[in-house]
């Protein structure tokens, strides 16, 4: 291998990892805007359709996300009357998010995406949930 191999955009991890996430954000876009969702608004929605009840703070560790993130995320979920944000009664400093009854009604309708969005994968399935374990694999390695 050559001294700059390494530095050719074939030989990267990153790369097909960032346009595979692309491309399956883009394959949401259309399942997602019926919910007038953005795809980071679906995988918070997703967390709080499992939970219900959340701090800011798990929620944002749950999808490795930053504050300054989830924070305009959370303010537009709630101004959307799908969650409510409030303070934690015994910790005033804890704030959390809830899932409101407009949150769950969506839940009952959004079943569907996963579905809609496997399906437009030609190939075959396996193949994705092979991908799905070796990633959820690798990223629990490098987040240690």
């Amino acid at each position: 291998m050559e001294k700059f191999d390494k530095l050719k955009l074939e030989n990267q991890i990153c790369f097909p990892l960032y346009a595979l996430s692309r491309k399956v954000i883009q394959l949401y876009k259309p399942l997602l805007d019926k919910y007038n969702l953005t795809y980071t608004q679906y995988i918070v929605m997703l967390v709080l359709w499992e939970e219900e009840k959340i701090s800011i703070k798990e929620l944002g560790e749950k999808l490795l996300l930053d504050s300054g993130t989830i924070s305009p995320v959370v303010k537009k979920l709630a101004g959307q009357g799908l969650i409510e944000k409030f303070r934690y009664s015994e910790d005033e400093r804890i704030v959390m998010v809830k899932l409101t009854d407009a949150g769950r009604k969506m839940r009952d309708e959004a079943v569907e995406i996963p579905e809609k969005l496997y399906s437009q994968f030609e190939g075959d399935k396996e193949t994705l949930f092979q991908l799905k374990e070796n990633l959820d694999q690798i990223l629990e390695e490098i987040t240690e």
